[in-house]
């Protein structure tokens, strides 16, 4: 064979080894929501490679076999063409054997840098980049493959399985999608700017309603208005306009003892009819929703769901009221900072390295704005303020500190054993180089008072 029809002979191989790579990355790299959708709109391509992908043996037999095969002969043929003349061009300087052997190295490296530029990383790179558009155009020539070599991909593949069974691997791949592969997605997306960082925050608390509890989201008992079942005209008028909500628990003797709620609305109804504001006829008290505290809150969307309501009482294990929760509360749980009003933030930030945060902030959030992975015994509370408690071992009082990986939560305000204000500093790196071993291991807690059973 002349050097112009061994150069003609390479050409082509190596156009067929850039086939079968392509082939290869674009089924192992293509996203099967993407061909899915493409499905959807109507391709039977990308129909048939969601079936290849879903048994890609025989697929992937084809490849390994068209490739190896490929490069053996590309070596034979590339090694007959260019190193006699090779061999040849260093006898000049060379004696025969040294020239023989200069001229076969560079015949092999000539040969393996073209298989390996041209055959190998730019056609995967090209398929990489867009592996859908790809795969859906290598697929009719790829089933001629897998017909035309059924004899040898039979064998290999079973030898392939009769190893994977010896070996205990798994012979497929598990193609289901959890909520860590969707968060990855959005925050690739979020780097890229296909998503804003707003919207990415949306989603992550959409998937963080499987795991907060229903106490994260509440009014708590403090802050609960509500009416009592004998509460006179006057008296209901009094609260409406000073704790103006659209939704009033309604009370037997104490707020432990719930009968139902009444509607804003139909307070307003009678108020504009003329009528007298009473509840001890029955007729505007409406059946309420009863939870426990340790629900999370997409359990309590679907309560909500069921009963058609958009408000609950939650209850703890002693059935003692812990607080309120309205559809809207857990709305804004997932929207974040997107919705509500300033002036009830509960995180407000001072300066690069200190943060103003409200005692029942949940914690998840404050881990979320501080950038914390973890927090210490984080199973034990749901806010800042459980946290101040586990951590100190009691009540805290005011100027308590307690420092935990390089952030120090200081208490400004205590006000009924309820904790109003928590200043948190980031420590300077000097401080926190000092304190780091104590750090890792565990929290320091400083406090300012001496052991005492003080009430405020």
């Amino acid at each position: 064979m002349s050097v112009p029809q061994s150069l003609l002979v390479i050409c082509l191989l190596i156009l067929l080894s850039a086939f079968f790579s392509i082939a290869e990355i674009a089924l192992a790299a293509s996203r099967r929501l993407r061909l899915r959708q493409m499905a959807d709109d109507g391709d039977d391509r990308a129909e048939r490679a969601l079936r290849v992908q879903e048994q890609p043996g025989e697929y992937f037999t084809v490849v390994q076999v068209g490739q190896n095969a490929v490069a053996i002969l590309g070596g034979i043929v590339g090694e007959g063409a260019f190193s006699p003349a090779l061999t040849q061009f260093f006898s000049v300087w060379f004696e025969a054997k040294p020239a023989s052997t200069l001229g076969f190295l560079l015949s092999f490296l000539l040969i393996t840098s073209a298989f390996i530029l041209l055959a190998d990383l730019l056609p995967k790179r090209l398929s990489m980049n867009e592996p859908e558009r790809y795969v859906v155009r290598v697929l009719v020539p790829m089933r001629w493959c897998v017909v035309v070599f059924k004899p040898i991909t039979w064998f290999y593949n079973h030898a392939t399985e009769a190893l994977f069974k010896l070996l205990g691997l798994p012979a497929t791949r598990d193609e289901r999608i959890t909520s860590e592969d969707i968060l990855a997605m959005t925050e690739a997306g979020t780097k890229a700017g296909v998503l804003a960082v707003r919207e990415q925050q949306v989603i992550a608390n959409v998937f963080e309603l499987d795991s907060r509890t229903v106490a994260s989201a509440m009014t708590q008992r403090d802050s609960v208005a509500y009416f009592l079942r004998d509460d006179s005209d006057a008296i209901i008028r009094a609260r409406i306009a000073e704790e103006p909500f659209s939704t009033y628990p309604v009370c037997d003797g104490d707020i432990d003892h719930v009968i139902g709620y009444v509607d804003a609305k139909d307070l307003f109804q009678r108020a504009l009819n003329g009528q007298p504001l009473s509840l001890s006829d029955g007729s505007l008290i409406r059946k309420v929703l009863i939870v426990p505290d340790r629900l999370t809150l997409a359990e309590v969307l679907e309560q909500f769901r069921l009963v058609h309501e958009d408000f609950a009482v939650i209850v703890n294990e002693y059935s003692l009221v812990v607080g309120v929760v309205t559809l809207n509360d857990v709305m804004s749980t997932v929207m974040g900072d997107l919705v509500g009003p300033s002036d009830e933030e509960q995180i407000i930030r001072r300066d690069e390295n200190s943060w103003l945060i409200d005692g029942i902030t949940p914690i998840e959030d404050v881990m979320r704005v501080l950038q914390l992975d973890d927090m210490p015994h984080d199973d034990e509370y749901e806010t800042l303020a459980g946290f101040l408690m586990v951590m100190l071992r009691r009540v805290p009082r005011r100027t308590d500190t307690v420092t935990w990986n390089h952030y120090k939560f200081e208490v400004l305000d205590v006000d009924s054993y309820r904790i109003d204000q928590v200043m948190v500093t980031r420590q300077q790196s000097v401080a926190a180089e000092s304190a780091a071993p104590a750090a890792a291991a565990a929290a320091k807690v400083q406090s300012t008072h001496p052991p005492s059973t003080d009430k405020k």
